[in-house]
């Protein structure tokens, strides 16, 4: 029972510890994005790393999570003889839920766990030492202009998403199932609100928050490592760590601000 008891000590007070540096990185991190010089170049770069090389699989995963909306929505739908609202339902569930986590666990899998792994080469192979003896800070290097092209790039992927979802919906609907074109839209216009919007657009900026944090502090964080394990399966570890961490973290996010705004 003792060792029981010394075991969830040490579990408590390891993620006080980490709760505490992930505080401190992310305040360090905010006090570098404020402060000159601003140089518009690395945070352009990775808008084009994060949000343009991501577009690609946000266009596909849109598009089919879109047709599933509007294959199921319609046959859901169609047993109380509400084929009409397919339209307002696709729209509805994209914009307020499945567009901002979707497009999240995608930049996740796709840019986080990059983002995640450079940084923790980079710790390895003391690249961030030698930052910091050049007299460079690393924060304002590495990690402020990833958390600025996140900020910007999120709300972007994830209305892309929207509207391609809305669009595979349509396909799924009206051209293969005969819902009527002119209901699906109309049903959209009279349920969609700029509040459903600016949700979505809050959503996705604090999940593109939550990636960079989550990712760029494991990596940075590599000499830190619990287990004492470096080098390539250390860097291996802290990834997946980030990803199932990212994950985890923007549903349990969603639901938060979702319960905040309905109640």
């Amino acid at each position: 029972m003792r060792g029981v008891i010394e075991k969830l000590g040490e579990e408590f007070l390891y993620l006080l510890e980490s709760s505490g540096r992930m505080g401190i990185f992310f305040a360090t991190t905010l006090v570098n994005i404020l402060k000159p010089p601003y140089t518009p170049y690395p945070v352009i770069r990775q808008i084009y790393f994060i949000g343009a090389r991501s577009v690609i699989v946000i266009l596909v995963t849109g598009l089919f999570t879109g047709m599933v909306l509007g294959l199921q929505g319609y046959h859901n739908l169609k047993k109380f003889g509400s084929e009409e609202l397919l339209g307002s339902a696709v729209a509805l569930s994209l914009i307020q839920e499945l567009g901002p986590v979707l497009t999240a666990l995608m930049v996740i899998g796709r840019a986080g766990s990059a983002i995640c792994a450079e940084i923790g080469i980079m710790r390895h192979s003391e690249q961030i030492d030698a930052l910091e003896c050049m007299a460079i800070d690393p924060y304002k290097f590495l990690i402020a202009p990833k958390f600025i092209a996140a900020l910007i790039s999120l709300p972007a992927l994830t209305f892309i998403f929207n509207i391609l979802g809305i669009a595979g919906g349509y396909i799924a609907g009206v051209v293969f199932l005969g819902v009527a074109k002119g209901a699906y839209f109309q049903g959209m216009y009279d349920s969609v609100e700029w509040t459903d919007i600016r949700l979505c657009a809050i959503k996705s900026m604090i999940f593109g928050i939550l990636i960079v944090w989550i990712a760029a502090f494991k990596g940075y964080s590599l000499h830190l490592n619990r287990g004492g394990v470096f080098g390539a399966e250390g860097v291996s570890r802290i990834t997946t760590d980030a990803v199932v961490l990212a994950s985890v973290t923007i549903l349990v996010w969603d639901y938060l601000i979702g319960s905040l705004v309905l109640s």
